[in-house]
């Protein structure tokens, strides 16, 4: 079969450490996009749609933000794969009729996340499991038609809807990044706890949150089933 082909719709402002992620760790041609100018595909022909992190709220007052939510809305309805990763997951939530909102304080470091059911995008990983997550909004309402599939005590951190997942942590980060983003926070939660948290950013901590870095090879196994799956009624016909 040949490479499957995504659309990387980077929703970061700064999308040098988002970009370097996202192509370390998925493992077909991603075709990027800049959402954040608006630049967004004029089509949803691709074998999986990837919305990355974003340091903007969905309910923003932004122009670009709707109509990055459509654009996903449409791919789902079209049937292509799609992964939404912490401000994405929010997006995907919003898009197929999910409700995001602020949270009550911010949730940053590496923490405990528990699987509620089984998944396919976690094959291979524990049932409770340690990830990044750096946010202050959260999905307080599931689209209709979605399965919580993880969660911890701050709220929901994975749902499925279709062919559609959302992670509210970032499997994508590496240390730096890691160190980077939480030090960017000073003026959001102070100098103590960031400097609590870049303490915590441990070889031995990364090495624990790589264990969730597998949904990446687990979605893309799958859009490239879905892909297989819908060619071979075109090729018996052949």
């Amino acid at each position: 079969m040949t490479r499957l082909r995504f659309a990387l719709l980077n929703a970061a402002h700064d999308g040098a450490n988002t970009r370097r992620n996202f192509r370390r760790e998925i493992d077909a041609d991603l075709v990027e996009f800049d959402a954040v100018a608006g630049d967004l595909p004029d089509h949803t022909e691709f074998d999986g749609v990837v919305v990355t992190g974003s340091r903007s709220s969905v309910y923003w007052d932004e122009a670009w933000i709707p109509a990055l939510v459509d654009y996903v809305a449409e791919a789902a309805e079209a049937g292509c794969p799609v992964l939404g990763v912490c401000y994405g997951h929010q997006v995907l939530a919003e898009a197929l009729g999910g409700r995001v909102a602020g949270m009550d304080g911010f949730e940053i470091g590496y923490n405990e996340i528990r699987q509620t059911r089984d998944d396919p995008l976690f094959e291979g990983i524990d049932e409770s499991f340690t990830a990044f997550t750096t946010h202050g909004d959260e999905v307080v309402e599931l689209p209709p038609s979605a399965t919580l599939l993880a969660e911890n005590d701050r709220g929901v951190h994975a749902f499925r809807d279709g062919h559609c997942w959302g992670v509210q942590f970032h499997p994508e980060y590496d240390a730096e990044t890691a160190r980077d983003v939480t030090d960017g926070k000073r003026d959001q939660i102070g100098d103590a706890r960031v400097d609590a948290v870049l303490e915590s950013i441990t070889p031995e901590a990364y090495d624990a949150a790589c264990e969730a870095k597998a949904l990446f090879e687990n979605f893309t196994a799958y859009a490239e089933r879905l892909a297989s799956d819908e060619a071979e009624p075109a090729a018996a016909d052949d």
